[in-house]
């Protein structure tokens, strides 16, 4: 719905597409019909006479910190012939459920786009999109939908990869962040409240301390990574601390001063300091030269070690939610043989360990598998657990064939999906085979990918879409987290 639309369109079309940024404040108010996953307001304009001519509606404006139902006013930033995008100008009246947004950063820094819609609306505009993902890709529709996983709010970040830039308008600091939105720039950013408020509280710390580097120009990321407590019910205070590591990217090698100050940090800061010289293959502990992080999933007793820079859900508490929702809709047996497919370090592969006969884990890198190996050992579970390395993006029904018969399946594919291991059930589906899992459980981080594998397994490969819902894994972003659940229809 728009109130107006007739100023702004005489503007537009004189604009030619691909026209540079425009900064044209349009005070004839609209209202706002919906949200993208970038978090921008949708509204449309009324159609033109040359709209209408063609039969076409009218212009679409993504308006920057606007909410569906707001009556607004906007600047216009970029415009092109269909549409424009713009920055909210005035708020004439709010939505229920805008919020305040908690972070000073917010609007510059790219995270956490959502901060101002209340986590509710953000919960129930992310099962929207799945919904109509798998309406409109899949034409599927869930038997149940599952009800939505939440957890923390804020400081729930457990690992971050930032930015240092030896560049500011204030002279003589540097910058170490978040990227601004869609930029290079990074934010001028002394708080992040998504990170445990400890590692927040090291931002401005971190300034200092790479300033005072002699390779301050030669520095361009921190990452962090956060494990559980060493001993969390001990009396000694510095073992019930969070285990917090920083991997400082350094292109040049320390000076002895720089290797003093970085002993200092860690002293003082209870952090653990790693440096990466070249290649991810590099990453090393410098100071302390031993140590130990973990997480834990305490409902299955596994104590999970990682490196620094091993692939870990960045929300351990909704990791654990998820794991131990993904085991109980897998409805495993003692007597089960589980695969479970792109196992990573094992995180879903060793609690199943603990309810199945046999699991094997699957994972596309040699140094994933390793690490999976050593953790089963850790844990205790290396004679029900076995794991093999295979390119899970090139799978037949050869390959399915070569793992052998397991009744139930997890899937944690990456964002591209499983395309290729739900052609080959396809396939196996015209083939009558019995190598169909009875269950597959597929744990997803992109609902579009994941629309498009349903359509291949219950439309070619004979399975009902048994229920889905989204696991809010990080709050006030647009990333979706989701899981669907799928059974067998048909007895070959």
């Amino acid at each position: 719905m728009v109130l107006s639309g007739k100023s702004i369109s005489k503007v537009s079309h004189r604009m030619r597409r691909g026209a540079k940024p425009v900064n044209i404040e349009v005070t004839e108010p609209v209202i706002v019909e919906a949200l993208d996953l970038d978090a921008q307001g949708i509204a449309r304009l009324s159609p033109n006479e040359q709209d209408q001519a063609i039969g076409q509606s009218g212009k679409v404006i993504f308006i920057k910190g606007a909410l569906p139902t707001e009556l607004v006013t906007y600047t216009i930033t970029s415009d092109k012939a269909r549409f424009s995008k713009a920055k909210v100008r005035d708020i004439l009246k709010p939505a229920v459920f805008r919020a305040e947004p908690k972070c000073a950063a917010f609007g510059v820094c790219g995270g956490c786009t959502m901060q101002h819609l209340d986590i509710r609306a953000q919960v129930a505009m992310k099962q929207r999109v799945l919904e109509d993902d798998l309406q409109h890709i899949a034409k599927v529709k869930p038997e149940e939908i599952l009800r939505p996983m939440g957890g923390p709010t804020w400081e729930y970040r457990q690992r971050a990869r930032l930015s240092v830039v030896n560049r500011s308008i204030k002279k003589g600091t540097v910058l170490i962040g978040f990227h601004e939105g869609k930029s290079g720039y990074v934010a001028d950013m002394l708080a992040c409240e998504i990170l445990p408020k400890h590692v927040s509280d090291l931002l401005p710390e971190m300034r200092k301390l790479v300033m005072d580097l002699s390779i301050v120009d030669r520095m361009p990321q921190i990452e962090i990574a956060i494990g559980e407590p060493e001993e969390p019910h001990s009396e000694d205070p510095i073992k019930a601390l969070p285990v917090t590591a920083l991997v400082f990217r350094n292109l040049l090698p320390l000076t002895a001063s720089d290797e003093d100050l970085l002993r200092s940090f860690a002293d003082q800061h209870q952090v653990w300091i790693w440096l990466q010289p070249k290649g991810i293959e590099t990453i090393a502990p410098f100071y302390p030269e031993t140590g130990k992080l973990c997480y834990r999933l305490p409902e299955f007793e596994i104590e999970m070690p990682f490196k620094p820079a091993d692939f870990t859900q960045v929300n351990h508490m909704m990791n654990r939610a998820l794991v131990s929702r993904a085991i109980r809709l897998l409805e495993v047996k003692e007597t089960d043989r589980v695969l479970d497919l792109f196992c990573g370090l094992g995180n879903f592969t060793l609690p199943l360990a603990r309810k199945a006969n046999q699991v094997l884990g699957i994972e596309g890198l040699e140094t994933l598998t390793t690490r999976a190996k050593e953790n089963a050992l850790y844990n205790g579970l290396a004679h029900k657990v076995s794991f093999i390395q295979s390119d899970l993006f090139t799978v037949t029904a050869e390959t399915i064939a070569s793992w052998s018969q397991a009744e139930r399946w997890l899937m944690d594919p990456p964002r591209e999906g499983a395309i290729e291991i739900c052609r080959a059930l396809a396939d196996l589906y015209i083939q009558k085979s019995d190598l169909l899992p009875q269950r597959i459980v597929y744990v997803s981080c992109n609902p579009k990918t994941l629309a498009r594998d349903v359509e291949i397994l219950c439309h070619q490969a004979g399975y009902t879409l048994s229920s889905a819902g989204i696991v809010n894994m990080f709050p006030h972003t647009s990333h979706v987290e989701s899981m669907a659940v799928f059974d067998r229809s048909k007895i070959l």
